[in-house]
């Protein structure tokens, strides 16, 4: 429903359950007569786009049991006057944009069982006095506000609470003594609330009821336990929380801890943990789905056992000192979505039984010493969206059927490699392609004397629809037309032959253009200037000739200014600004000459970038993940997928001058 919400409802005058929740009032404020239903017991106005703010004639209505305005556009303050709503049970302003501190009168309120004020903007100093005389509460939710909880050390709450998220609140630094005294918890967040230090031994006695434990992004040290125990989620809660322990991006350290069967998901990364991966990880069951041990200190070789978790959907665990070959074993994790082994020691050959993955979309594993041919059974990967297999050794020629059978891919990067032959035409059948890196992947002693890539005319064009925030040059600019999805070429170092082809000046979205360090020949096409997206531009040790066209000298204003002189460096018969050297019948005073503009590197420049593809490719690859119907900062951490595929394509960033 939409438009006004009529006074004519104040005609009922029994009216005790009023609910509106999940319309769309465009913007409109809650209408202030809705005080004048005496009997009103129940009022749900959640997810309806009401606007404005919280009118404080509400806390007129005694006989308000539940106040549910979560997830509007509301803004303001929360009303003072809210002593009058003395048999309140439920209150959830949380999704919405409120300011101003949390009202202390709200601890008088002692029938108060549920307290949701999380995702605002609210700040200041929380006392014990908010909590005075909340005996009945039994779920807190503060998360994603600035609050500052302040008690004493020897406090001992009122309550005895089963959801407690304080994320991104100022709890610590000193670890939370009152929670001791909790005895029921089942969902406990604390996430990013400034604490650091050791756990204290007592919490191990009171962690074994906890269902969904979030540690993470903190600043706490020391061993872990082992094993962690998680108790059967109760109901309600197993309708909401699976089982989880997220306690990633600490300094936590020792052997790896592994919790006892039950638990779904368990997050580790970012810490110091060293040491192998248990053999018995097997034991956490077949209901197990998510498994980030990424960024620590881990050595041995993978378990075979993993291969016994085939409800895994992911698995992490990049940037360790993992060693040893691929166990075939992970072939039998059938719902596997995403698997990330790069970064390692990794060796041997890509194992066949990958290709029995057949939900699998994300596959990394460069930076490796993994070697062989890329396994014909890939191609069964008919979901696949990111292949990378970058900086590892190896060989043989690069499929056909890469561009044929994998028809989703949108990241392609094969870079630093001995493959040899050509690079093959299909890959320009690949509609949905955002980055192709195929840079340093031919050996010059195998190479052909020519590669048609090149004079493929065009990457069919297929297009998405979608907003997008990009950050360039101080200024927050929104793309909101359709873009083509290829963004980003890379074809460095391969010993390319032949001409530049007209049909690249056709993509249209292309931001990055890398083919430095081959054998191209011919001039730069005028029309480069059709790529108005163009950001990053190596042209450079090739064998091009003739003027440097206008268009790369000044692109287009508001976009670029001039590309510097490295762009084009070590082409003998190029000429023309920023490079040093005249073309005939250039105007003698200017020619050479550079504009006197900010020579500031694009290193810092150009991160916006790199940011784009990572949203690019993120927000399309793992939405229907495990990770996105959790948690918001389990997302935060496993789509940090977008940065390492910026930290691979940083180092062949060409420079460019901005205005």
């Amino acid at each position: 429903m939409s438009g006004e919400i009529r006074s004519s409802l104040t005609k009922l005058k029994s009216l005790r359950n009023l609910d509106l929740s999940s319309n769309s009032f465009m913007g409109i404020p809650i209408a202030e007569f809705f005080h004048s239903l005496k009997k009103l017991q129940y009022l749900n106005l959640e997810n309806s786009d009401l606007g404005g703010k919280i009118p404080s004639i509400l806390g007129n209505i005694s006989s308000l049991l539940n106040l549910g305005l979560s997830r509007n556009e509301l803004n303001g303050t929360l009303p003072f006057n809210l002593e009058n709503l003395s048999k309140l049970s439920t209150l959830d302003v949380s999704s919405n944009h409120l300011t101003g501190s949390l009202p202390s009168i709200i601890g008088q309120l002692s029938e108060l069982s549920v307290l949701d004020v999380s995702f605002n903007h609210l700040y200041g100093i929380v006392s014990e006095s908010h909590f005075s005389k909340l005996t009945k509460l039994e779920t807190l939710r503060f998360s994603s506000s600035s609050l500052i909880l302040k008690v004493g050390s020897n406090w001992i709450p009122p309550f005895q609470v089963q959801v407690l998220e304080m994320s991104s609140c100022h709890v610590g630094p000193p670890f939370p003594a009152w929670l001791q005294t909790q005895n029921e918890l089942g969902f406990l967040d604390l996430s990013n609330a400034s604490i650091s230090g050791l756990i204290p031994n007592w919490f191990w006695d009171i962690s074994s009821d906890i269902t969904w434990l979030n540690f993470s992004f903190n600043q706490l040290r020391g061993p872990i336990p082992y094993p962690l125990r998680l108790s059967p989620i109760p109901y309600p809660l197993r309708l909401s929380f699976p089982e989880s322990i997220d306690w990633s991006s600490n300094l936590f350290e020792g052997p790896l801890p592994l919790p006892n069967p039950g638990i779904k998901a368990l997050s580790l990364s970012n810490n110091q943990f060293s040491g192998p991966i248990p053999e018995s990880i097997d034991k956490l069951g077949e209901n197990f789905t998510f498994l980030s041990l990424a960024s620590n200190q881990l050595t041995g070789e993978i378990p075979p056992s993993i291969g016994e978790l085939q409800g895994l959907k992911i698995i992490d665990l990049s940037k360790n000192n993992l060693s040893g070959s691929i166990p075939s074993s992970i072939g039998r994790c059938y719902q596997l979505n995403v698997l990330d082994l790069q970064t390692n020691n990794l060796s041997g050959v890509i194992p066949e039984s990958l290709g029995q993955l057949l939900f699998l979309e994300t596959l990394y594993l460069s930076n490796n010493m993994i070697s062989g041919e890329i396994p014909l059974s890939l191609q069964n990967l008919l979901s696949l969206e990111t292949l990378d297999l970058g900086s590892n050794k190896m060989t043989g020629y690069i499929p056909s059927w890469i561009g044929r059978d994998l028809k989703f891919l949108r990241i392609l990067s094969l870079r630093s490699n001995a493959f040899t032959g050509e690079i093959p035409t299909t890959l320009a059948d690949l509609k949905h392609l955002q980055v192709l890196d195929l840079a340093e992947i031919l050996h010059e002693t195998h190479m052909q004397n020519r590669n048609n890539l090149l004079y493929h005319e065009i990457f069919p064009g297929y297009y998405y629809q979608g907003n997008l925030f990009v950050s360039i040059k101080g200024q927050s600019l929104e793309y909101t037309k359709t873009l083509y999805l290829l963004t980003c070429i890379d074809l460095s170092g391969n010993y390319l032959q032949g001409e530049l082809s007209l049909g690249i000046t056709k993509l249209v979205g292309l931001v990055v253009l890398n083919l430095s360090r081959n054998h191209i020949s011919g001039q730069i096409p005028q029309s480069i200037s059709e790529l108005h997206q163009l950001a990053s531009l190596d042209l450079s040790s090739n064998m091009l000739s003739g003027s440097i066209p206008p268009s790369c000298r000044i692109p287009f204003v508001g976009h670029l200014t001039t590309f510097e002189a490295s762009c084009f460096a070590d082409n003998p018969n190029l000429c023309g600004a920023p490079l040093d050297v005249e073309c005939p019948g250039d105007n003698s005073t200017n020619a050479g000459t550079k504009e006197k503009v900010s020579s500031r590197s694009c290193n810092d420049d150009n991160k916006w970038f790199y940011l784009a593809i990572g949203l690019g490719f993120a927000t399309n690859i793992l939405v229907p993940s495990l990770i996105l119907a959790t948690k918001k900062s389990w997302s935060d951490a496993y789509f940090g997928f977008a940065e390492k595929v910026a930290d691979r394509l940083t180092p062949w960033a060409c420079k460019t001058r901005w205005v």
